[in-house]
């Protein structure tokens, strides 16, 4: 945990069903003071959290794609993911909560620091999950959006992978740590693990031993409540919920320009569908299409870092400062 790490307090916050509970939002906040600069919020994926300039490195920080030389980076924890240690901070009735309730968790924090406009948005797996759902219901808030390896809305796919996660955490004598193994195997692809270990052993087979090890890692710094909100968030993603699941008519009210960055190999958020999202928009909003080409599949977006590095810079270079100082009052 970060000693930079910030909290805000949200009292009688409402979910969408009507649920009333009091939250805490933690955040972290890089580069350039706030209001001085450009702000871009990262939004972090699902066993991720605010300390992105740690566990982003290669793309955050002086002179990086996201350059806090030029940008005020600021960071948000998902409410209940346990980053803070606080366990009075963790969320239990999971089920009651959607990602769209952290989109309003999201944006009454920003407006606490008075932050009403996000020159850029990034976000990977269920971090650009949450960029959709913020911008459909606050269409002005962000100039830009750039989800990584996400989708507007969770497909049988997800939703597949996700009811058989709950199921494991719910059933298991260790769910932490069997529910993060079973995650990892459709996290990479057959190619990767291949090309990572070729069958060879050390103390026995040298992919089990990896997977046993992530599994106790997470383990270490994750809580299974945080794990179950997650999970359920992932799952209930749809940012066209309102919207009969049309996301050109959900996006009606934003003039954002949309940056998809997919995975060729991906076998969670399939390239495919970020694909289809491009040509059912690419008539009507400005919306550009690019993919990082690795064995690695979905979790590339952690490891082919000159790849994305190279498409963020380009991208957040293109993008015209409009606004960029506006102060909420």
């Amino acid at each position: 945990m970060s000693n930079s790490l910030k909290h805000i307090h949200l009292p009688d916050f409402e979910l969408c069903s009507g649920i009333k509970q009091s939250i805490n939002v933690s955040y972290q906040i890089f580069g350039c003071q706030l209001h001085t600069a450009p702000i871009i919020l990262v939004n972090h994926a699902l066993t991720g959290n605010s300390s992105v300039i740690d566990w982003w490195s290669e793309i955050i920080g002086s002179q990086k794609a996201i350059d806090t030389d030029r940008y005020t980076v600021i960071a948000l924890d998902i409410p209940g993911n346990g980053f803070d240690g606080e366990v009075e901070h963790l969320i239990y009735n999971y089920r009651d909560w959607i990602l769209e309730d952290v989109a309003h968790a999201f944006a009454k924090a920003l407006q606490q620091l008075r932050v009403c406009y996000v020159h850029a948005g990034v976000g990977g797996s269920i971090g650009g999950c949450l960029l959709w759902e913020m911008t459909v219901a606050y269409p002005e808030l962000f100039g830009t959006i750039i989800p990584i390896a996400a989708d507007w809305k969770a497909t049988d796919w997800i939703m597949a992978n996700c009811h058989i996660q709950e199921r494991i955490l719910l059933h298991s004598k260790q769910p932490l740590e069997d529910a993060r193994q079973h995650a990892m195997t459709f996290y990479r692809t057959a190619q990767s693990l291949r090309y990572k270990f070729n069958r060879e052993k050390e103390e026995g087979f040298k992919v089990i031993n990896w997977l046993d090890y992530h599994g106790k890692k997470l383990k270490e710094g994750f809580t299974l409540p945080a794990y179950h909100l997650l999970n359920q968030l992932l799952a209930s993603t749809n940012a066209a919920r309102g919207c009969e699941d049309n996301i050109l008519k959900a996006l009606s009210k934003s003039e954002l320009k949309i940056r998809l960055i997919a995975i060729n190999s991906d076998g969670f958020f399939i390239a495919q569908e970020d694909r289809e999202t491009y040509h059912l928009l690419k008539n009507y909003r400005d919306i550009q299409y690019d993919e990082i080409h690795s064995i690695h599949g979905h979790d590339a977006f952690l490891i082919e870092h000159d790849q994305l590095e190279k498409i963020l810079r380009k991208k957040l270079n293109e993008i015209e400062p409009q606004a960029l100082l506006k102060e909420c009052v």
